[in-house]
């Protein structure tokens, strides 16, 4: 970024040539040219152009153009002059607004020049209009012929720029913006790992090293809970810092013009300089080519673990809906809405329990892998977890047709698609996947219902996500993305005798040459069987196509339905080739609800042995 320093009016062109030459010069003329200070001899690593002005020379419309390129304006005065001084007000800074932006304007910079043809210091004229005047950052005293401050002049004009007091602070109130309140309070959130409101010494040492690549040590770490201690009573508690304090630390840096230490959390954190969170932060890229899904890698879930057991205060291992709140506080919006609660498994309040959440978030990342890289961004995990960005979180799967190819895959989320007539009892079949009769489905509001469903399945012992979704049933507008799937569910009602007649047109018309596994399912068995009003019989359709005999499935029991059939269609999604194969051959069922069976015991009592540590 090239950072343009405008200098307006007394004594301006020596002070440039002060600097270049490190003389003062014996002719001055009435313009310097325009010099360009390269990064590698400034403090801030940041190249400058310095831009003189001069009135005899140049038009009103070349000041205006100069004012708009500009990141900072020094205005030079005179110490000797008063008639210099008054102009400052009543000509340079009201010239400068009119051709500025309101919302955005460029910070001034007052300059006293000629301070060796005084004893005395101009400071006591300047203070009222700094007071004044909100974009004047500093005021500093020089002198082009003996070189006092000529240096420390452009690099306040540097840190004006790159870490203004504006956006920070506001000096008649003498407190930190609101903003500024907002954005620093996310980033205590974020660093208190264990969200027990205070930054211990560990805590208080990460963060340390994650925005200045240093340890604190100790007695540096005492001296700073000290300074807190004799400024405010409950800054400091159980020898740790509380946000108070840590406001008022950042409040401290600023009062003491140390701007830049807040500055550099700030933008460590992703901010920029209107306090808002950068898009590059918030959406770092990442290539996904077709036929390739977006997954959660191992890291990313410890990660989520480590968010909810710190908001899990309880221990019951499901969040309620304050311990939500909390989680989302470092959010600019509540992210979840009340169907999340019937897209994935809830304890008996209906509250998302772990299992359920790290469901939520592995259908966020298929479904919007945008959108789960903003979300672990507000979570910091780029930062807690020293990754370049949120991106290392994501694994790309291979290509769909390398899987089917190799007849194998590495995927751990399948998709299925569940499709049929209005009332055939698709949304019945999400809900019992989350383990929910009907008693239980009835209860669900209709503007809190979900066309989706994830939990996991287990297959041949691996965990794997099942991700359910309910479409529309519109059978002249089925987008790509109501195709594109792993497995395919048919859903007919057997007690409607039209309800059949949908799921064989939808077959026919999109699956028949199709590599996607499909099932039919006979849903309500627990209602009286009707003959469907179609030219084949349900079971005769599916011998004639091929498919495996419609599935029986109910969910109006006392107790949770049962969960073979999902487990059932994860193992078609997984095998493509061998659903097709084995479709004589019911091993194939057989091995994997065996499977499914044990593991679920198994993967029971592993998750209570996590509790238990946990």
């Amino acid at each position: 970024n090239h950072k343009i320093v405008n200098l307006l009016s007394v004594g301006k062109t020596s002070l440039i040539m002060s600097l270049v030459s490190e003389e003062f010069p014996d002719e001055v003329p009435l313009r310097a040219e325009e010099i360009t200070i390269p990064a590698d001899v400034t403090p801030e690593r940041v190249p400058t152009h310095i831009v003189d002005y001069s009135e005899a020379e140049q038009s009103d419309e070349q000041l205006y153009q100069e004012i708009s390129k500009a990141n900072v304006i020094c205005i030079v005065y005179s110490v000797n002059n008063k008639k210099s001084i008054e102009k400052v007000t009543s000509h340079w800074i009201p010239l400068i607004n009119d051709r500025t932006d309101k919302d955005s304007r460029v910070p001034l910079i007052l300059v006293g020049n000629k301070s060796d043809l005084v004893e005395h210091s101009s400071m006591e004229t300047i203070l009222p209009i700094m007071n004044q005047y909100q974009d004047i950052e500093t005021c500093v005293e020089c002198s082009a012929k003996n070189l006092k401050n000529i240096s420390e002049l452009f690099y306040y004009a540097q840190k004006a720029v790159l870490h203004p007091t504006g956006p920070l602070y506001c000096p008649e109130e003498k407190e930190l913006k609101s903003s500024c309140i907002k954005a620093l309070t996310r980033i205590f959130k974020v660093s208190d790992l264990d969200n027990d409101g205070i930054l211990n010494d560990n805590e208080l040492n990460f963060f340390q090293r994650t925005c200045f690549n240093t340890p604190l040590a100790p007695q540096a770490l005492e001296d700073v809970k000290n300074v807190v201690r004799r400024n405010m009573t409950d800054g400091v508690k159980d020898n740790g810092l509380t946000l108070k304090g840590f406001l008022f630390l950042h409040t401290l840096f600023i009062q003491r013009g140390r701007h830049e230490t807040t500055w550099t959390v700030l933008r460590r954190f992703g901010y920029d300089d209107d306090l808002e969170l950068t898009q590059e932060y918030l959406f770092p890229m990442i290539k996904i080519p077709p036929d390739c899904t977006t997954e959660l890698n191992h890291n990313a879930y410890l990660f989520l673990q480590s968010v909810f057991d710190k908001h899990d205060k309880d221990r019951d291992c499901a969040l309620s809906p304050e311990e939500v709140k909390d989680l989302f506080k470092v959010f600019p919006y509540m992210p979840w809405g009340p169907d999340v609660n019937n897209t994935v498994c809830t304890n008996d309040q209906g509250w998302i329990t772990y299992q359920g959440y790290l469901s939520q978030w592995t259908l966020t990342t298929y479904l919007d892998v945008q959108r789960s890289l903003e979300y672990l961004g507000y979570l910091g995990y780029s930062i807690i977890y020293e990754q370049e960005s949120q991106a290392a979180a994501i694994t790309v799967t291979r290509n769909k047709r390398i899987d089917l190819q190799k007849k194998q895959t590495q995927r751990s989320v399948f998709r299925c698609n569940i499709l049929g007539a209005q009332g055939s009892g698709k949304s019945g079949f999400l809900q019992a996947f989350l383990g929910r009769n009907l008693q239980q489905q009835r209860r669900i509001r209709e503007d809190h219902k979900s066309f989706y469903a994830i939990s996991t399945t287990y297959v041949y012992g691996q965990e794997k996500y099942l991700l359910l979704h309910e479409v529309m049933p519109d059978f002249d507008f089925l987008s790509e993305a109501d195709l594109t799937c792993d497995v395919v569910c048919l859903v007919y009602d057997i007690n409607n005798p039209r309800s059949f007649e949908y799921c064989a047109k939808v077959y026919k018309q999109y699956f028949i040459d199709s590599k996607t596994p499909c099932v039919v399912i006979a849903a309500k068995s627990d209602l009286h069987e009707v003959r469907q009003h179609y030219s084949l019989s349900p079971h005769e359709f599916c011998r004639k196509h091929k498919l495996h005999p419609p599935q029986p499935f109910t969910c109006n029991m006392t107790s949770a339905p049962n969960k073979d059939i999902y487990t059932r269609l994860t193992t078609m999604a997984m095998y493509p080739h061998m659903a097709q194969a084995d479709l004589k051959n019911s091993t194939f069922w057989l091995r994997a609800s065996v499977g499914a069976t044990v593991f679920a015991v198994l993967g029971f009592a592993m998750y209570r042995a996590l509790l238990k540590q946990r």
